[in-house]
């Protein structure tokens, strides 16, 4: 093992940690507490879908991460942003109008955390050899999804555990996001000492940023010129719309009492559904998808997917109509549905890997990944009013019908012929 490698080892698994960690705090963990606080399913759904955007929006200030100063800067500021954001969270909660300050401070959290995205990726790519870029994809992806079950299972886990101890729910999460600002305060100082300082990584001229700007804006505009582009854009938007709904009301259905029409469950017992059973089969999943597209191709397990991705949502109108009370019936519910939530988004990332192909490879894959976020964010917004105006029983009855929009847009991507889709250094998906 070289020494460059080895080095490696010390600070690729802490920072894509570290990457994954505030994402899943900002996206499901803010929705658990927010619950937890007694607010309705219509403002968690609205105020947390809208931190998507700092992820829809990312795109339009990568350029200025690339100029200014080095990414091993941005990464170690980010980190005490995170930080910042988190201890502003925790400061706040025992405030009379804590949603409005909490929000102000995921938003900072949000933002910084696209940001460290942005850098932590372009620092990965410069202090790497090409060869050990490929080696590492692998752990740098491990430790992300390590970073899933932190957020969604071990930290709601340690919440639920103090609300129990401390018999005050605003207490316990106020510690728990306390415990998360110092663990950034650590990210940073750990990172200040084990990054690299690679060759490569140096802000550009001042001078360059108009041309930078310039050659953003091509990239942007060569991007909407690809042929189907609408047929593209209805693909990336549409594809995850049920999806989209269901993310956002599933954890507050499972804590709902049974009087509400929800199953009653704990905030530890809601972190050991999501964050241990919910993210391994979701991972099961995502490997059988990667492992059987890479051995037929997407063509052949497209429809496949399309099905695994949308039909297992049945299993929380059984969760709904019935509400079983065995903690294991409820894990096989949704084990099941997130393993066909893993195994059907491979569908959804190699159209966007294939839709990115050619000149632009990179920006263009982060355009659409800036349209997933959207997807994500719009459904999301009107779906707690929509499970409040009509119960969770026709709410999860409903997530079935906006499963029909998946299949019509799988189905107009599928004609893309691939022949067609060529453009002068572009390709879209066959």
């Amino acid at each position: 093992m070289t020494n460059q490698k080895r080095k490696a080892w010390f600070w690729i698994p802490s920072l894509y940690f570290a990457e994954g960690l505030p994402y899943v705090v900002v996206m499901t963990v803010s929705v658990v507490m927010y619950k937890r606080l007694g607010l309705s399913n219509t403002d968690i759904a609205l105020y947390t879908s809208w931190l998507y955007l700092p992820w829809v929006i990312k795109p339009l200030w990568s350029p200025i991460v690339d100029v200014l100063k080095t990414k091993r800067t941005w990464i170690l500021a980010t980190q005490l942003l995170i930080g910042a954001g988190m201890a502003g969270v925790a400061l706040t909660l025992p405030a009379d109008d804590f949603l409005r300050y909490t929000m102000a401070f995921f938003w900072l959290m949000a933002f910084s955390s696209a940001t460290h995205d942005i850098a932590a990726d372009g620092f990965y790519m410069l202090g790497l050899s090409e060869h050990q870029q490929a080696w590492f994809v692998g752990i740098r992806s491990t430790f992300y999804r390590l970073a899933m079950i932190s957020g969604q299972g071990l930290l709601v886990m340690l919440a639920g555990y103090l609300e129990s101890v401390f018999g005050d729910t605003t207490r316990a999460w106020s510690v728990t996001f306390y415990a998360l600002a110092g663990t950034f305060v650590l990210f940073s100082l750990y990172h200040r000492a084990v990054l690299p300082r690679p060759d490569g990584d140096s802000g550009r001229p001042a001078h360059s940023l108009k041309a930078l700007f310039a050659e953003f804006s091509e990239t942007v505009v060569s991007f909407f010129r690809k042929d189907r582009i609408l047929t593209i854009l209805a693909f990336l938007l549409l594809f995850r719309f049920a999806e989209a709904q269901l993310v956002k009301i599933a954890s507050p259905f499972l804590l709902d009492g049974a009087e509400a029409g929800g199953l009653t469950l704990s905030t530890t017992q809601v972190g050991f559904v999501y964050g241990t059973v919910g993210i391994l089969m979701l991972t099961l999943g995502g490997l059988l998808g990667g492992f059987l597209a890479a051995k037929n191709g997407l063509k052949y397990w497209l429809w496949w997917m399309v099905l695994a991705i949308n039909l297992p949502n049945a299993a929380y109108i059984f969760l709904a109509y019935f509400q079983p009370q065995s903690f294991w019936v409820i894990n096989a519910a949704v084990g099941v549905e997130q393993f066909g939530y893993g195994f059907g988004f491979t569908a959804y990332m190699l159209t966007m890997i294939q839709v990115s192909r050619g000149e632009h490879e990179t920006a263009h894959f982060a355009l659409c990944t800036g349209f997933m976020a959207l997807g994500m964010m719009l459904p999301g917004m009107f779906s707690g009013w929509l499970q409040e105006l009509i119960g969770y029983r026709l709410f999860f009855t409903w997530i079935l019908v906006a499963t029909l929009p998946s299949f019509l847009v799988a189905w107009l991507i599928a004609r893309i012929p691939r022949s067609s889709a060529q453009q002068p250094a572009d390709r879209t998906p066959a």
